[in-house]
C-alpha cells in the first residue's frame, strides 16, 4: 500500500452536536454528514482541553497539555478568585518533534494553513516541520473580523469583503492542485471558523433568519441567565447559556464552513487524489455555550467551551480512507487528541515514535474495524479559569465513568457518562469506591506528569462570610 495524502482539519470552536450528524437539526452541513456515511464516525472522541491552543499543542505533539506546561490558551492572563491560575508555557517548544516534522522526514509536503496560536514568530509553523504557512500566527481569532482586509502578517489581504474561510480553503486547493511531484502530502488544514467574532456570510444569515421564522424559532427565548462568573475581572457579571440551536448568523458560519470543505474535497478528486488521501475531520475543543454570546449550544451535552464537563471536552470526529477505513461505521471507542500522532504513522505504515507521542495511542484498528483499543484510562488538566466560567479542575475517563475534581474546592463528581451523556446524575457519593479508585489514577498520573496546580488567593473574600 502506498502511503497516502493526510489531510487534517482541525475547526475552531465546533461543538460535538454542530453538524447534522451528530444531531442538528438547525445547521445544515451536507458535505460533512456525507463524509460521515462515506468514513468512520466517532461518538466518544475527545479534545485534551477545553480551549484550543493546549489541545492544538497535543494534536502535533502526541502528549498531553499537562506534560508540555501548555495548559490554557496562549495570551490568556493569570486570573483570580478563589485560586490563582497556575503559570502555563506560552509556547510549543522547538524540542517537540511534530507530527509534521516527522512525516516530513519520511519525504511528505508539510503545508499549514489557518489558525497556528502555538506561540509568537520563533515557533511559527515554519519552525514544526511545515513547508508552507499560510495565515499562521500567533493570533487566536481573526482580530478585524472575517471579511478582508484581515491584517494578518501571515496572510495577504484579499479583495475588500472577501471571506476568511473561502479564502483559507482557496489557499488549501491552491497547494493541492500546485503540487508538482509524487510525494504525498500533509495539509493541516486549521480553519479560524467558527470562533468568535461570529460572522456569516449575508446571504447564509438572510437564509437562517428564514428558517428560524418557520420553526418558530424566532419566538423562542434561548438565552438562559445563570450564576455569576467567578473570576475577580467578571465579578457581578452573570453566566448566560443557550438552551438550544438558533442563532442564525452560527448557522450560516457552520454552512459555510460545510460547503468549503466540500470544495476541498472535490479538489481532491479532481485531480485524482481522492483515493489515495486520508481525511481527518475534528475541533479543537466543545462549542461556545456560555460566553460571548453564546452562539452555540452542545445539548444533550452540558456546558461548552471552557467547562470540564463533556459539552466542553467532547468534539466530532470524523475519518475516511477510501478502500481502508470501514464505511458508514459509527465507533463508540474513546479517543483523544494525542493520539492523532501515532494512528497517523501507523495508518501511513511509517514507524511509531514512542518517545515523542508518549502519551497518544494508535487507534487505526478501530478505524478498519478489526482490532480496538482496550480499555485505558484518558486524562485532562485545566489548571485555569475559563473565560467561559468554567473552573479549575481536572478529570479521568475510563470505560463509561468520567471522574471531576474541581480544584476550588476539591469536589469529586462522577458520571456514567455513556448512559448519562447530560452529566445529570451524580454517582460519586452511590459509587464512592470507583469515585476514590479513580480519583487515586488522576493524582498518579498529575503527579507522573509534574502538572502544575493552582494556588490559594489569599486575597479572596467569599460573598457569603
Amino acid at each position: 500500500m502506498s502511503r497516502p495524502n493526510i489531510v487534517l482539519v482541525l475547526i475552531d470552536d465546533l461543538g460535538w452536536t454542530d453538524l447534522g450528524c451528530y444531531g442538528s437539526s438547525f445547521y445544515e452541513t451536507p458535505c460533512l454528514d456525507r463524509l460521515a456515511s462515506e468514513g468512520v464516525r466517532f461518538t466518544h472522541a475527545y479534545a485534551a482541553a477545553p480551549v484550543c491552543s493546549p489541545t492544538r499543542a497535543s494534536i502535533l505533539s502526541g502528549r498531553y497539555p499537562a506534560r508540555l506546561g501548555l495548559t490554557t490558551y496562549l495570551g490568556s492572563g493569570q486570573s483570580r478568585g478563589r485560586l490563582i491560575d497556575a503559570p502555563y508555557v506560552d509556547h510549543l517548544g522547538l524540542e517537540e518533534t511534530s507530527l509534521a516534522s516527522t512525516l516530513k522526514q519520511h519525504g511528505y509536503h508539510t503545508w499549514h494553513v489557518g489558525k497556528w496560536h502555538l506561540g509568537p514568530a520563533p515557533y511559527y509553523p515554519e519552525a514544526h516541520g511545515f513547508d508552507v504557512n499560510v495565515a499562521g500566527s500567533d493570533w487566536g481569532h481573526p482580530r478585524h473580523g472575517y471579511f478582508s482586509p484581515y491584517h494578518l502578517d501571515t496572510l495577504d489581504d484579499g479583495p475588500p469583503g472577501e471571506y476568511l474561510t473561502d479564502r483559507l480553503t482557496d489557499e488549501a486547493i491552491r497547494l493541492i492542485q500546485g503540487r508538482e511531484d509524487q510525494n504525498p502530502f500533509f495539509l493541516y488544514l486549521a480553519h479560524y471558523a467558527v470562533h468568535t467574532p461570529i460572522e456569516g456570510p449575508p446571504e447564509l444569515i438572510h437564509k437562517y433568519i428564514h428558517k428560524a421564522k418557520s420553526l418558530g424559532l424566532d419566538r423562542v427565548n434561548a438565552l438562559e441567565e445563570g450564576g455569576f462568573f467567578p473570576t475577580d475581572e467578571r465579578k457581578g457579571r452573570r453566566i448566560v447559556r443557550r438552551t438550544l440551536q438558533s442563532d442564525v448568523h452560527y448557522a450560516a458560519m457552520v454552512e459555510n464552513l460545510d460547503a468549503n470543505l466540500g470544495r476541498l474535497f472535490q479538489a481532491l478528486d479532481d485531480v485524482g487524489e481522492a483515493g489515495d488521501t486520508m481525511v481527518i475531520f475534528t475541533s479543537d475543543n466543545g462549542g461556545l455555550s456560555t460566553a460571548e454570546g453564546a452562539p452555540t449550544c452542545n445539548a444533550p451535552l452540558l456546558e461548552g467551551k471552557g467547562w470540564m464537563y463533556d459539552g466542553g471536552l467532547r468534539v466530532p470526529l470524523i475519518v475516511k480512507w477510501p478502500g481502508v477505513t470501514k464505511e458508514g461505521r459509527v465507533c463508540t471507542t474513546p479517543v483523544i487528541s494525542p493520539d492523532f500522532y501515532p494512528t497517523i504513522l501507523d495508518l501511513a505504515g511509517l514507524a511509531l515514535k514512542p518517545e515523542q507521542h508518549v502519551d497518544g495511542e494508535t487507534f487505526a484498528g478501530d478505524l478498519i474495524g478489526e482490532k480496538f483499543l482496550a480499555e485505558r484510562s484518558i486524562y485532562w488538566h485545566f489548571p485555569h479559569y475559563a473565560n467561559q466560567g468554567g473552573t479549575p479542575g481536572a478529570a479521568v475517563r475510563r470505560g463509561d465513568y468520567k471522574l471531576i475534581e474541581f480544584y476550588e474546592d476539591k469536589r469529586l463528581e462522577l458520571y456514567d457518562v455513556v448512559h448519562d451523556p447530560g452529566e445529570e446524575h451524580d454517582l460519586a457519593a452511590k459509587m464512592a469506591e470507583k469515585a476514590l479508585a479513580l480519583h487515586a489514577d488522576l493524582q498518579q498520573w498529575r503527579q507522573a506528569l509534574k502538572a502544575s496546580l493552582p494556588s490559594m488567593n489569599p486575597e479572596y473574600h467569599d460573598e457569603d462570610g
